[in-house]
């Protein structure tokens, strides 16, 4: 891959501390003291944050946002809004569909005017599920999901959640209509958008089929669509852990597609117990059916620059920063021994 066709410099604006895959975490848009001086004990510099009440989505307040954290010696990666992310007023076409993509189309206008250059967006119509809670290793506690658990609750596998069963066609007529005023405003406004992946992926949900960002071809299908350079990926790890085989390509097949594309913008990290239809519970990164060292290896082939984070933080003894720390840590470890194996086989070809 061509030295600059991947850096971080085209994505955000500005250079990383170190070159090589970033590590960011998250943390409330106030800013506290102790989450700042907690990031940089991390060795972080990367930040996803996001802001809720209506009056604070502005350009102006979203550069006040990024210039508080850089005064903190910290930079933001993305800045959410929940208001325009899982949308099912335009997954699904439902009244206001117009009023809502005016709506996530000025987020993005004032993210670009703020100076910050990426955002995850999620095109599920009814949201993340899960079912109980489990116990992982040590007590820790975790979401789960069991496809039978949902099925109990009557066809299409449980409740109805919008009145009806939706078809595929309907689902990407809707992304096409999206998706095609979405990339001028992207491309303007010099935003990059990163697309996640249904969680859980595969299966119809309360009477609403996965078929666009459920499996691989479902993804290659919508980029191609979309055809920008400013529409790619945000890798969830564990969503595609979730589906498993059926997913088309596995995880380090994938990263290596979109990848080599230069189509990957961020990645999470999170690791499962086992893909569905067996069904799952989160449990940490070095205790779940996927090696995460082939993850990281496959982002440091590929040439990666963008940031890796934890997802979906088990509930352990101490809390949030605590399991945060345990993430980071494996994170880092898993990085630093990557960058090493590759400089020592560059070593090892140069004759040194």
């Amino acid at each position: 891959m061509p030295e600059d066709s991947y850096p971080l410099r085209t994505i955000l604006g500005y250079y990383a501390s170190r070159p090589g895959i970033q590590i960011g975490t998250g943390m409330s848009s106030a800013l506290p003291e102790d989450d700042a001086r907690f990031a940089r004990q991390l060795g972080v510099e990367w930040v996803m944050t996001g802001v809720g009440e209506a009056d604070e989505h502005s350009a102006a307040n979203y550069r006040k946002v990024r210039e508080r954290f850089e005064r903190a010696g910290l930079k933001v990666y993305r800045l959410g809004h929940p208001g325009c992310h899982n949308m099912p007023d335009i997954t699904l076409n439902l009244p206001g569909r117009d009023a809502k993509l005016e709506e996530y189309l000025t987020y993005i206008r004032n993210l670009g005017a703020a100076g910050i250059h990426y955002s995850t967006y999620a095109h599920m119509a009814n949201s993340v599920w899960g079912t109980d809670t489990e116990t992982i290793r040590g007590g820790a506690v975790s979401r789960a999901f069991h496809l039978e658990q949902v099925r109990a609750g009557g066809e299409p596998w449980g409740a109805l959640t919008h009145g009806r069963v939706y078809s595929d066609d309907e689902l990407w007529d809707n992304y096409i209509y999206f998706i095609r005023r979405v990339v001028p405003v992207a491309e303007e406004s010099g935003v990059y958008i990163g697309i996640h992946p249904d969680d859980p992926p595969l299966y119809p949900l309360g009477g609403v089929p996965r078929p666009i960002f459920g499996t691989f071809e479902g993804y290659k299908r919508a980029i191609e669509i979309a055809d920008s350079s400013n529409i790619g990926v945000c890798l969830c790890v564990g969503c595609w852990l979730e589906g498993g085989k059926a997913m088309g390509k596995d995880v380090v097949d994938t990263i290596r597609y979109f990848g080599g594309m230069g189509k990957l913008f961020k990645v999470h990290l999170r690791n499962i117990t086992a893909p569905m239809p067996e069904g799952f519970a989160e449990t940490f990164l070095d205790d779940g059916y996927q090696d995460m060292w082939q993850v990281i290896r496959a982002l440091q082939d590929i040439g990666y620059d963008g940031a890796v984070i934890s997802d979906h933080l088990p509930q352990m003894v101490g809390g949030h920063k605590v399991a945060e720390a345990h993430a980071v840590g494996y994170m880092r470890g898993l990085i630093q021994a990557v960058e090493n194996e590759s400089r020592a086989g560059k070593d090892l070809r140069s004759g040194r």
